[in-house]
């Protein structure tokens, strides 16, 4: 019974050895399995060599060759003349502009996934690209241009805090919105040198200020020219500088034997009928000597530099510059005046000549001041015209006294009876 049992017992051993050995092929042989099926680790030959020494190192196929080392191969494939730079959401250019840094440099974001180039990778493209496009070294044009948009893309994929937000904003455009502000929509940039516009627009200003000087001149100039020439009446507008330029006019005419012979002849007739001579009229008659008078009143008109009140010919004191520079001036010689003016009404004190101008002018304009002789400004005073009531009565009659003698008396006969306005 005794060896019987030592029998079984190792019978059993044997069988338990033997289920053992089953399961540890069977566990062998699927590790072998997954390992073939599994990538091999892109890792440097020193890493690959560790291990225990009875292990065989096995030769990777040409597929694993391709999978260890993908970034050499990819090294292989870049090239470096290549202008597809992409494109990227900056127009603040704070990182590449509208360009997109990886594509600077030859790597796609899209493809690379979860492995990234690092800085080692990085540095080599740029120094292949260095050789390529440094200005020192290629003769393209557009070398010194495309080197430095490489060396930006450079900087900001070296620099660890810059290649993560420039990785952020890439999808959020949101994000790089709120950070640099709404100028990042739109820039303004001067087509022009701003120093070249602003000195014409000066130029511009300041003919312009001196034609419009000159303009003024001129139209009272030919209204001048016009009144004496057509003898206008006080009631059409004539004035009495047009009466006096007339007679001036006339008189030259008189001195000059031929013209004013030729004005006598044609306008009286010679003493003998001629067979077939006609008649002037007095229309024509008027036109002859109109013919005549009319450059001798201009060369008078063209004469007088100041027909008062700012009709004058232009000088440089009209220029643009000049009326800004003087303007403070001006300006703090009316404010002076006007606080010694209501100083002196606190006082209590009576008018001055010079008050008494000053508001005269004031109240009938600086261009009817200036027509005026010395009398007539001193009337115009003694009436008290900055008073509204006086001003509105010497009005009327400066009115009525441009009226023709029988609108006088109609007007009085008017006046009279309560009608006049």
């Amino acid at each position: 019974m005794i060896h019987r049992d030592q029998r079984l017992s190792m019978a059993s051993r044997f069988l338990w050895i033997a289920v053992l050995m089953c399961t540890l092929s069977a566990f062998t042989i699927q590790a072998q399995v997954e390992e073939q099926e599994t990538p091999l680790p892109t890792e440097s030959p020193e890493e690959t060599t560790g291990g225990s020494s009875g292990e065989q190192e096995s030769k990777p196929t040409p597929k694993d060759a391709s999978r260890a080392k993908p970034r050499e191969l990819l090294e292989d494939q870049f090239d470096a003349s290549s202008t597809d730079w992409g494109s990227y959401y900056d127009p603040q250019s704070v990182f590449c502009g509208k360009y997109d840094c990886y594509k600077i440099l030859g790597f796609d974001y899209d493809s690379f996934g979860k492995a990234p180039p690092d800085t080692k990778i990085i540095t080599k493209r740029y120094r292949k690209l260095s050789r390529e496009w440094h200005p020192d070294k290629s003769k393209h044009k557009d070398a010194k241009e495309r080197f430095v948009k490489i060396s930006r893309a450079y900087e900001v994929l070296t620099n660890v805090e810059t290649r993560h937000e420039y990785d952020t904003m890439r999808f959020d455009q949101e994000a790089y919105f709120k950070k640099y502000g709404t100028s990042v929509l739109w820039s303004y940039a001067p087509k022009s040198d701003l120093t070249m516009v602003i000195a014409l627009i000066f130029i511009v200003a300041n003919a312009f200020s001196w034609f419009s000087q000159k303009h003024r001149w001129q139209m009272v100039a030919d209204r001048l020219t016009k009144a004496a020439l057509e003898d206008w009446t006080t009631s059409q507008g004539g004035t009495p500088e047009s009466k006096d330029l007339r007679e001036t006019a006339l008189g030259i005419l008189n001195e000059k034997p031929a013209e004013s012979e030729t004005v006598k002849e044609n306008g009286k007739g010679s003493g003998k009928k001629q067979k077939g001579a006609k008649k002037l009229s007095a229309r024509e008659k008027k036109k002859l000597e109109e013919e005549a008078l009319l450059p001798i009143i201009k060369a008078l008109v063209n004469d007088m530099d100041d027909f008062g009140g700012g009709f004058h010919k232009p000088t440089w004191k009209d220029l643009l510059v000049v009326t800004v520079a003087k303007m403070p001036y001006n300006i703090g010689l009316s404010l002076l005046w006007n606080a010694k003016y209501y100083l002196r009404r606190l006082q209590k004190l009576e008018l001055s000549d010079e008050e008494r101008e000053v508001l005269t002018e004031r109240a009938v304009g600086p261009v009817v001041w200036d027509t005026k002789s010395e009398e007539e400004r001193e009337a115009m005073m003694k009436k008290e015209l900055w008073i509204k009531e006086n001003r509105v009565e010497w009005e009327e009659e400066q009115y009525v006294a441009n009226l023709s003698a029988a609108d006088q008396k109609y007007y009085a006969k008017l006046k009279k009876k309560g009608k006049a306005e």
